[in-house]
């Protein structure tokens, strides 16, 4: 009889066995129901078909497949093995007392297993053993005072053989289900740690792309070496800031390489020199570095693991900043600039008044001089009043201020200048050609600063023209810019002169100031506009006058035409 109890032993445990390799087939745990339910219903049958039998009292280890395929595969699973057992079961009862000690499990240990399925899913792997042993132990003690009466029952004494085979049985069955529990609960562990550690790797693969994402696109050049000094990472910006010796072109040789040996000589002394401050701990340092025309801001981080804060490494970034220093040279220039235009603005603001004195002297020493000296003193008075207009205009381009602005029609401003220019034309023996687009709205304008403008590049296209030249003035709307476009007959302006036409001083007249264009752009650029020059040598140029409107200028219609 023991040999049979040790076979349903290891038959009772064969749903453990098959539980162990499936795990292994990364099927995780949908399928917990039905696999608990086909090899714990098999392994119930065979051990239902090896039973042993005491006196015709059958002994054998069907109920902890039972139990374990219910309290792991849940209610469905507990409904099929039910139907299977009671259907098996059945036929083979022999006695009345078999019978009713069959209808006594049905009433009293499958509703108590049914109560604790829910409990059991949800409890930690010390409580599953607990709950395991303690419904297998009422199912124990129910047994034995089944067998107890069943031996009364059929009036046979007890032998030693029969005690001992009671008591292998019952611990037996108590052993091999406290040991299925345990294996279930060690093969669940082993794999939710598996699948914790595949997390991690995953998340950590991750962030590792993610982090080389990073270093291959940001404008910063990165080095990162490990701390035994061999590269790890860098990126393609690094190959171009660190100037690298010629033979380190691909990823294959730079990575794994030790740093001292991939910088060139030059770079070498500061670039090595602050990796190796790093691997020694010391903290982050920001260093120039020249080299030719290219600054670069060099920045060392050493790297330490979280664990054990031991140095893992260290990083090496260079920041171009060359841009930012010709920038930063630039603004310099331009505010002592600026100082300078406002000291001049100021000196030659006080100019005026002793010149003013000169002029109205000259004047007066002209009246009681002879008439033929009339000449010179008015060639001084001519020339005393160019100075008060140059100065005039450097004033204006000079004085950053605030204009007093109205909705005007740009139409009315041209209209107003027309019969100005065409005196001008007709002394030259020019003609003027006026095409004003009908649909033109009210803007924001100071007229007297638009007057300004457009009479200085008109009378810069008549003097750029012979006899019989034609000046056209167009506008032209776009919804929500308007075009002013002033067109002449001229020799047009060369590429060298276009770069230069609107810095201050500078002129193609021999008689010019320099100051007129960079007034009109200065003036464009107060009304929200800016200005575009065309030219070709030899066809004459085009100067466009763009008005940008906001949304409720461009929504009001000019009706002064």
């Amino acid at each position: 009889m023991l040999k049979e109890l040790l076979l349903q032993f290891i038959v009772s445990l064969l749903p453990v066995f098959a539980f162990q390799l499936w795990s292994h087939k990364e099927h995780g745990w949908k399928g917990m129901p039905v696999f608990m339910g086909i090899f714990c219903g098999a392994s119930m049958l065979l051990c239902m078909l090896s039973t042993s039998s005491v006196l015709g009292y059958d002994v054998d280890f069907r109920l902890i497949p039972y139990l374990i395929g219910s309290l792991y595969g849940g209610v469905p699973t507990l409904v099929v093995l039910t139907i299977i057992y009671v259907a098996v079961r059945i036929p083979m009862l022999d006695s009345s007392w078999e019978t009713v000690s069959f209808i006594m499990l049905l009433v009293v240990f499958i509703p108590l297993v049914l109560l604790s399925v829910r409990p059991f899913s949800r409890a930690s792997a010390l409580y599953k053993e607990r709950k395991g042993l303690l419904l297998m132990s009422v199912f124990m003690l129910y047994f034995v005072i089944s067998m107890v009466g069943f031996i009364g029952y059929s009036d046979v004494s007890w032998s030693f053989i029969m005690v001992v085979s009671l008591i292998v049985a019952v611990l037996a069955t108590l052993t091999a289900t406290w040991l299925s529990i345990f294996m279930i609960e060690s093969v669940k562990e082993k794999q939710l740690l598996y699948d914790e550690v595949k997390r991690v790797s995953a998340n950590y693969h991750n962030e590792a792309v993610k982090l080389q994402q990073f270093i291959d696109e940001t404008s910063f050049g990165v080095i990162v070496v490990d701390h035994e000094g061999r590269i790890t990472h860098f990126n393609e910006m690094a190959k171009k800031l660190f100037f690298l010796h010629s033979e380190y072109t691909s990823a294959m040789q730079i990575l794994g390489s030790s740093f001292p040996e991939v910088f060139q000589i030059g770079q070498e002394d500061a670039c090595v020199k602050l990796l190796i401050q790093a691997l020694d701990g010391e903290k982050v340092s920001l260093v120039p570095f020249v080299n030719g025309e290219t600054m670069l801001l060099l920045t060392t981080i050493s790297l330490r693991t979280s664990l054990n804060d031991k140095n893992a490494g260290a990083a090496l970034i260079a920041q171009d900043v060359t841009e930012i220093h010709h920038l930063q040279n630039e603004v310099g220039r331009m505010e002592r600039l600026s100082l300078v235009g406002q000291m001049a603005a100021s000196i030659t603001h006080e100019i005026r008044n002793p010149m003013a004195v000169i002029r109205g002297f000259v004047q007066l020493i002209q009246e009681r001089s002879e008439k033929n000296q009339g000449e010179y003193f008015q060639i001084i008075i001519d020339e005393l009043d160019r100075a008060n207009m140059i100065i005039s205009d450097f004033l204006s381009l000079a004085q950053n201020r605030v204009l007093k602005m109205e909705p005007t029609s740009l139409h009315a401003v041209i209209h107003e200048l027309i019969p100005l220019l065409m005196a001008d034309a007709n002394l030259r023996g020019q003609t003027i050609e006026v095409n004003l687009d009908k649909h033109v709205p009210l803007i924001m304008l100071n007229d007297r600063e638009i007057k300004q403008l457009l009479l200085n590049i008109a009378r810069n296209g008549m003097e750029a023209m012979g006899d019989n030249g034609t000046l056209r003035i167009n506008t032209v709307s776009f919804g929500e810019k308007i075009e002013l476009r002033i067109s002449d007959q001229g020799v047009g302006i060369s590429q060298d002169q276009m770069k230069h036409l609107f810095e201050p001083f500078f002129s193609t007249k021999t008689q010019g100031t320099g100051l007129g264009l960079p007034l009109c752009l200065s003036i464009a650029e107060r009304h929200n506009g800016r200005i575009d020059v065309e030219s070709e040598e030899g066809e004459g140029t085009t100067f466009v006058v763009t008005f940008f409107l906001v949304k409720e200028q461009a929504e009001v219609p000019d009706f002064a035409i």
